[in-house]
């Protein structure tokens, strides 16, 4: 009798340790940035390159970084970035530079258009979470030059806004206003930059 009801303890604790695992081992919710409406800017280069931002590594984890202040990281439950989060923030800033240059083709580095770009943008991040406010904050170094420019600096970037509620869909949605922030930055800088300058031929 003893061993009977061992047994059943023994299967019963197993049946709660696999129930469990398979709930840690559910997939997380999916989250995604988008394009963020801004004034168009037209004069711009001819072509664009947008180069894939570099992102600390401290941010580009399984899960979405809600913070990192007060000496420790805090990650969203359950929730991660649809992509690698340098890949989304690129493909959002190229989106974004399309829809505020007009006349001009702006691509990305690492997609499928390959053209001599007659300015080129970077955008180094330093920051993509929740300040110490809970304001969602995006902070960085970002730089429009023409490509090979010799000395050329990028501009401190420091933007916040707080999202609508504490979800991490109004987060995305807060970093995804930001990021348009940062493309009207990209935008005017390029316009300044303007046309490349034609290459005149000295044969003959």
């Amino acid at each position: 009798m003893r061993l009977r009801r061992q047994g059943v303890l023994t299967a019963t604790v197993l049946a709660a340790a696999l129930g469990l695992a398979a709930c840690g081992s559910s997939d997380p919710d999916y989250y995604t940035l988008t394009t963020w409406p801004g004034v168009a800017q037209p004069g711009g280069p001819l072509t664009v390159e947008v180069r894939t931002p570099a992102v600390p590594s401290g941010l580009d984890r399984d899960y979405i970084v809600r913070s990192d202040r007060d000496y420790r990281l805090k990650l969203a439950g359950n929730a991660a970035w649809s992509e690698s989060l340098a890949d989304l923030i690129g493909q959002t800033l190229t989106t974004d530079l399309q829809q505020r240059l007009p006349g001009s083709t702006v691509f990305a580095a690492s997609g499928a258009i390959s053209a001599s770009p007659q300015a080129v943008v970077e955008f180094n991040v330093s920051r993509f979470a929740e300040d110490q406010a809970g304001n969602a904050e995006v902070a960085g170094t970002l730089s429009v030059q023409r490509p090979g420019a010799p000395g050329a600096q990028g501009v401190a970037v420091h933007v916040t806004v707080p999202p609508d509620n504490g979800s991490v869909g109004a987060f995305a949605a807060a970093l995804s206003k930001l990021l348009g922030q940062v493309a009207d930055q990209a935008a005017d800088s390029a316009r300044r930059l303007g046309p490349a300058p034609l290459q005149l031929s000295n044969a003959g």
